[in-house]
């Protein structure tokens, strides 16, 4: 099966299969915003980014393998809003960055930062701070260690462009750390799936950054 990344709100979930890690894309919810639930081939644990919104149709992605933590990448609302039940219904660990923790709808009980590692079985996921979107609003890389990296950027970094910014100086702290944190470290092949719409890559989107600065957003 060839992944896409192309997923619509009550239409199948697509998946795409590394050598370590399996990453199920659905999309949920009126802003059909994506959530992805990811699982250790070694040992099937899995992981959501972003429980959105629809708990019914995100558990039955989850399925009778359990859940054994939710990273919420950022705290608007239409990212959270299945998190309380998929936490009832899996009794997973909540996990989102320190400055936004305070305002997602249940206990975080593991608070992250840039920098820090959040396990997938014997897979792992880098926390990646990109204050902006929001303050809080991080980014998770999976560096296949059989392929190119995999980032999910939660709103801040889109085809097309960075998330929305409510200040020049916000802006000023999201385009500055998307481009240091991203694309002067990691390669033009690196996986990109942000938390709305299609993927992209790195690659993709690097010839645009002048142009994104330029036009403010």
């Amino acid at each position: 099966m060839t992944y896409s990344g192309n997923v619509t709100v009550g239409g199948t979930p697509d998946t795409q299969e590394l050598a370590d890690l399996i990453i199920t894309k659905v999309a949920v919810g009126p802003m059909s915003n994506n959530a992805y639930l990811l699982r250790c081939r070694h040992d099937d644990t899995q992981v959501m980014i972003d429980a959105a919104d629809e708990p019914d149709t995100l558990i039955r992605v989850i399925g009778d393998g359990g859940l054994r933590r939710v990273v919420t990448t950022h705290r608007h609302p239409d990212h959270w809003q299945a998190l309380p039940q998929v936490v009832d219904a899996t009794g997973a660990a909540t996990v989102a960055g320190e400055p936004d923790a305070d305002d997602l709808p249940v206990t975080v009980q593991e608070r992250v930062g840039d920098g820090d590692t959040i396990p997938v079985g014997s897979c792992e996921l880098e926390v990646i701070h990109l204050a902006g979107h929001t303050p809080g609003s991080i980014a998770l890389l999976y560096d296949d260690p059989d392929g190119g990296p995999h980032l999910f950027t939660g709103d801040s970094l889109f085809p097309g462009g960075v998330g929305k910014t409510t200040s020049p100086d916000a802006f000023a702290s999201l385009i500055d750390a998307v481009e240091q944190k991203l694309f002067d470290r990691l390669p033009d092949e690196t996986w990109v799936y942000p938390g709305h719409g299609g993927d992209t890559t790195l690659g993709a989107e690097r010839p645009h950054l002048s142009e994104w600065r330029e036009r403010g957003w």
